[in-house]
């Protein structure tokens, strides 16, 4: 690899940042939308700012709002006040730097010198998330030990319980995947699922190991406290479980490093399983060799996506009563969505008919890449979503059952049974 590129290291901690911390408006966005589609009502859509609601997203900024200035009550019983303050901070940075070694687009080539496209470039990537993400229940117990409330004793109780559950089924899990990609470095793994499988299959994780995916992401759904492995937070049976005790913005890093956490358990879920940033059928040669071809494709798939867009936003906006500011919003947005459609077609344009050069290629080709990265992890946060409204929860027991007596045994016996093909086949 070159040389750090001051630019390249900027907009790579820009988009991990943007696609993980700056996910947790959207992803509770997301959250209520699909509750309400789920539970057949409507979600959050009230809140607005001169009749502008972005379809509920304002109520996220709302929320945000409200945690930052809302009052940062603390207990007077609390005897551990170090441990108490630092505990959510504990959990939102170990949710923070898992994300940040996620590739976001293949090696990006810029005047012969090569760049990983990664905020932490590092090789052994793999195991720098499972080391974080195992940190992060550190957070949860010491939060639930120092409030010294026996509601937020019993959730850190069962984070415990949860973690001796479940790691040991995820981490096999990634051996079985280790053996056949042959490398911790999350690049070279994602770099390994462009190929294709008798020249028609890509080969991707899930394809691979079919066995390992399904281990790994309910395992995964577990580490990260998500519904049907909540237990730690069990309303109707603990109240709030390990963050009783805490209110404002200590709070709400525990609320946004659970969703970070989502975004990087789906991050690394799409990277082993699901190609990471590979397109289907389209790999990094491929794209560079033909990238006029598919920024035309882009240019003639961009409008129809638009009016169809525009269309659906109408229909969900046509029982406002045009009296009402919100009736506003589909107006201004239409020509908003209309206005950044005609920029980026004439950007497209420029870039088709005015020829891209070397870096313009690698450029284009990475950015394709990384908005391809971002709606396979938008994909799986939704997955998430859908998971926690449709199972109830698990008690911590079951989970132990499951993970001991089912997973572990099907994720040892799948390590076996992965090393003999792969050494049988002289992989």
């Amino acid at each position: 690899m070159g040389e750090p590129n001051v630019w390249v290291v900027v907009v790579n901690i820009l988009l991990a940042t943007l696609l993980s911390l700056g996910g947790a408006p959207i992803l509770v966005w997301m959250e209520r939308r699909v509750a309400g589609l789920i539970q057949d009502r409507f979600g959050p859509n009230r809140c607005h700012i001169g009749g502008i609601r972005l379809f509920g997203l304002v109520q996220s900024v709302a929320d945000m709002l409200k945690l930052a200035f809302k009052e940062d009550f603390h207990p007077s019983h609390i005897k551990q006040n170090l441990i108490y303050t630092l505990a959510p901070a504990f959990v939102f940075v170990c949710a923070f730097l898992t994300f940040m070694v996620m590739p976001l687009a293949d090696v990006l080539v810029l005047d012969g010198n090569r760049y990983l496209m990664q905020a932490l470039p590092i090789e052994f990537g793999l195991l720098w998330f499972l080391a974080f993400a195992g940190l992060s229940v550190y957070g949860i117990l010491l939060g639930g030990w120092a409030s010294d409330n026996k509601y937020s004793l019993l959730g850190s109780l069962r984070a415990s319980a949860q973690v001796v559950s479940y790691e040991a089924a995820m981490g096999l899990s990634l051996v079985s995947m280790l053996i056949v990609y042959g490398s911790v470095h999350l690049s070279e793994i994602a770099a390994f699922q462009g190929k294709l499988l008798f020249g028609v299959i890509p080969a991707w994780g899930v394809v691979l190991q079919p066995l390992a995916a399904l281990i790994f992401i309910i395992t995964a759904f577990a580490e990260t406290n998500r519904a049907p492995f909540d237990m730690a937070e069990g309303e109707s049976e603990i109240v709030g479980g390990f963050h009783t005790e805490y209110a404002a913005m200590r709070f709400g890093l525990f609320f946004v490093g659970e969703y970070i956490a989502m975004c990087a358990s789906s991050a690394i879920i799409v990277t082993l399983f699901f190609g990471g940033y590979q397109i289907p059928w389209a790999s990094t040669a491929f794209l560079k060799g033909h990238i006029s071809e598919v920024l035309g494709v882009i240019m003639v798939v961009l409008p129809v996506l638009c009016g169809l867009f525009i269309g659906w936003m109408r229909r969900q906006n046509r029982w406002i009563d045009p009296l009402d500011p919100r009736a506003k919003e589909t107006f201004y947005l239409t020509r908003v969505f209309i206005g950044m459609t005609v920029v980026l077609e004439l950007g497209l344009a420029w870039m088709v008919l005015g020829g891209l050069g070397e870096n313009g290629t690698s450029i284009s080709v990475a950015a394709l890449q990384v908005l391809t990265f971002a709606m396979k992890v938008y994909a799986m946060n939704f997955v998430y979503i859908w998971v926690r409204w449709t199972l109830p929860r698990f008690r911590y027991d079951h989970l132990q059952m499951l993970s001991w007596k089912v997973l572990l045994p099907l994720a040892l016996a799948n390590v076996v049974i992965t090393a003999l093909v792969v050494v049988g086949m002289g992989w």
